[in-house]
């Protein structure tokens, strides 16, 4: 059976009009007494709360975070993106600045939550014969599946915000007017905490799984875009992890990195996630929603603006947008029988199905990143000698205005396998499983690396520091442009000697016949300081709280 797991954002093709489903921040607006009368409007105001999940492709001006990282560059020196790499960010000025927003999420999940402690009454009066039993008793069992799904994602938000922030102000309550303004942020640690207790209250009130396409579960016919339990042990095993790491655990607390493996343990222990056969199809419709390895992901409606940003310049419709960096491709393994003279052949086979590389087909046409090629001179001419592949659907006719429907995955199974062996090897080295359980750091990172399509040769250490390199490693490349890269390198605390370096791309040339000349130059020099492995509060709440709310080091000097 298919699973879909996933965010719909007005998609009409489902149950019900895309005004019906998920698109609803208007209902979020109506006033309790309005909101919470009766099931329709109770379930449109919780589907309105799944709109506040933060964006993946179009959250920063049309870029994605992977150009403020190692990962790429961007491609329009004027993007917002770029105050990143320049450092000319601030706290008036910060492209990815989600506090209002991810604020007005929890806000709207604590209306949901207050509003509806009664909700099995306030279905039993919306009841008006005997004949509406059943229709009661489906809409009671919805209510309660979703309040557990609201408190997940309050908690959700609470993540987002804190890996961001650090600390932030915890509100569990509807505020009105000024209230709020005397609360202080709580610790990262008392976040944390509240994150795995949300997780742990709402694990088995949430469904295992949503149906599809007929086959009901658990009584419920053809539910769609909503949270399940695993995605509640994924959230509290992703923030362990964070809570673990150098970041936010200087003094190297053990114990820590125990409980993160445990939590992602617990996912893999539900058996019911599994690895893709097909890495580059998971990236797009329809298995970017219905694979068997998605746990979470946010459904954006049927267009072509990834296509159309990022599609090469030499393909009619493209704009080549986000380059990426030769710093990425280099990561990428060199296997038996590779030769410098073809630098992409007998690399990790992830690397063809995540960048679209020179002299390669892609689209029915070959690429030319040569200087003089179609696709390598000009003015919108990939600056590093890349362009992206991932996410991207292949030959979709922009001319004619052919669309697709997208999905950015906010959670997947690989992630899960790879939080389990960093924190475990972190906790044990690589050989140990954790209470007994058969699964080990190595066989865990191993399962990643030999799914069909990509079987890389099995990694073999028994050295902790050096397993913990192998890890991030598989982290940067598996994971690439999924916006994991960014908060990697500082919960690792390693963003000053990479986010602080030199971009770096390749310079083609032919070289007579078919042979070409790869030459590595530095694109962008790019600065980090400390302060930046936090974002600054913006500072118009530093101003309102009165002192209350205190600036994170090095901002608002």
């Amino acid at each position: 059976m298919y699973r879909i797991i996933l965010i719909i954002i007005g998609v009409g093709f489902l149950m019900v009009s895309c005004e019906d489903m998920f698109d609803n921040r208007v209902d979020t607006d109506l006033l309790p007494e309005q909101a919470f009368v009766n099931y329709e409007r109770m379930r449109d105001f919780g589907y309105g709360v799944y709109t506040f999940v933060p964006k993946g492709y179009d959250r920063i001006d049309g870029s994605l975070l992977a150009a403020a990282t190692d990962e790429a560059e961007h491609n329009d020196v004027s993007s917002d993106i770029q105050l990143f790499n320049l450092g000319a960010w601030n706290e008036y000025n910060n492209p990815d600045n989600q506090w209002d927003e991810l604020y007005m999420g929890i806000r709207k999940a604590n209306l949901f939550l207050e509003n509806t402690i009664d909700y099995k009454h306030t279905l039993a009066r919306d009841t008006f014969s005997s004949s509406s039993k059943d229709t009661y008793v489906r809409n009671v069992r919805d209510i309660g599946f979703m309040r557990g799904e609201i408190r997940f994602l309050r908690a959700y938000f609470y993540f987002e915000l804190a890996k961001r922030y650090g600390g932030v102000p915890l509100v569990t309550n509807v505020l009105n007017g000024d209230g709020g303004k005397e609360i202080e942020r709580a610790s990262f640690e008392d976040i944390v905490n509240f994150i795995a207790a949300e997780c742990d209250a709402v694990k088995d009130s949430v469904q295992t799984e949503w149906s599809v396409e007929g086959n009901p579960a658990s009584g419920i016919d053809n539910e769609t875009g909503r949270v399940t339990k695993g995605t509640v042990l994924g959230l509290k095993g992703r923030a362990l992890l964070y809570f673990a790491s150098p970041q936010h655990n200087p003094s190297n607390d053990m114990q820590r990195w125990v409980d993160a493996a445990q939590a992602a343990y617990d996912v893999i222990n539900l058996n019911h996630y599994s690895l893709t056969n097909d890495y580059q199809s998971l990236f797009t419709a329809p298995n970017s929603f219905r694979s068997r390895e998605i746990i979470f992901a946010r459904r954006y409606n049927q267009q072509n603006f990834m296509e159309s940003d990022n599609y090469p310049i030499g393909t009619p419709g493209g704009m080549g947008r986000t380059n990426p960096s030769h710093n990425l491709v280099d990561a990428y393994e060199r296997l038996s029988g590779w030769d410098e003279s073809n630098p992409y052949e007998n690399r990790d086979p992830r690397l063809s199905m995540t960048v679209v590389v020179n002299n390669s087909t892609w689209n029915n046409r070959t690429i030319q990143l040569w200087n003089g090629g179609i696709d390598g001179t000009g003015q919108r001419a990939s600056k590093t000698g890349y362009y992206l592949k991932k996410f991207l659907s292949p030959n979709l006719d922009l001319v004619q205005n052919n669309s697709v429907v997208y999905s950015w995955i906010l959670m997947r199974y690989a992630e899960v396998l790879l939080n389990y062996a960093e924190a475990l090897n972190e906790a044990y080295g690589p050989g140990t499983d954790l209470n007994g359980n058969g699964l080990t750091a190595l066989q865990a990172l191993n399962a990643v690396r030999s799914r069909p399509g990509v079987m890389l040769p099995l990694i073999s250490s028994s050295n902790l520091t050096e397993f913990r390199q192998k890890v991030w490693h598989e982290r940067r490349v598996e994971l690439a442009f999924e916006e994991h890269r960014f908060w990697d390198l500082r919960r690792w605390k390693i963003a000053n000697e990479t986010l602080g370096a030199p971009l770096t791309g390749v310079k083609i040339e032919r070289n007579g016949g078919d042979g070409f000349d790869y030459n590595v130059v530095n694109v962008e020099n790019r600065s980090f300081s400390d302060k930046m492995y936090l974002y600054p509060i913006p500072q118009v709440e530093v101003n309102k709280s009165s002192g209350t709310i205190v600036q994170n080091p090095g901002w608002g000097l």
